[in-house]
């Protein structure tokens, strides 16, 4: 038999998981935040993990709406692939199932023309 511990003891197993990035998907999405923000694109980041989906968003400015938002959603893995990249106006800019190609679309804002 086994003791179940009361409804209103604070740690029962039925909490709520969390979606998170793993450390490697941290790495990927840290290492071209770097990149742009050695290039002077990027100043400030913030990192949401909430019951549905972790999300990565991008600041130019502190104080301003985010540039970018890498989601991570693994509902969407069977449909339309578990990360997007997220534009300010709420589209999505590329959506799929592997990271590092979904980064790209922000990699190629690195590439420019040499004065």
């Amino acid at each position: 038999m086994t003791v179940q511990p009361p409804s209103h003891y604070p740690f029962t197993t039925s909490l709520p998981e969390q979606v998170c990035f793993d450390r490697h998907e941290l790495s990927a999405i840290l290492g071209l935040y770097g990149r742009m923000v050695a290039l002077g694109e990027w100043r400030d980041y913030g990192i949401s993990t909430l019951r549905d989906f972790a999300v990565f968003e991008i600041y130019r400015r502190t104080a301003e709406n985010p540039l970018y938002r890498i989601e991570k959603r693994p509902k969407l893995r069977g449909k339309q692939g578990i990360y997007a990249v997220v534009g300010m106006d709420g589209q999505i800019l590329r959506r799929g199932g592997d990271l590092a190609q979904v980064l790209r679309v922000l990699e190629r804002k690195l590439i420019r023309p040499i004065d």
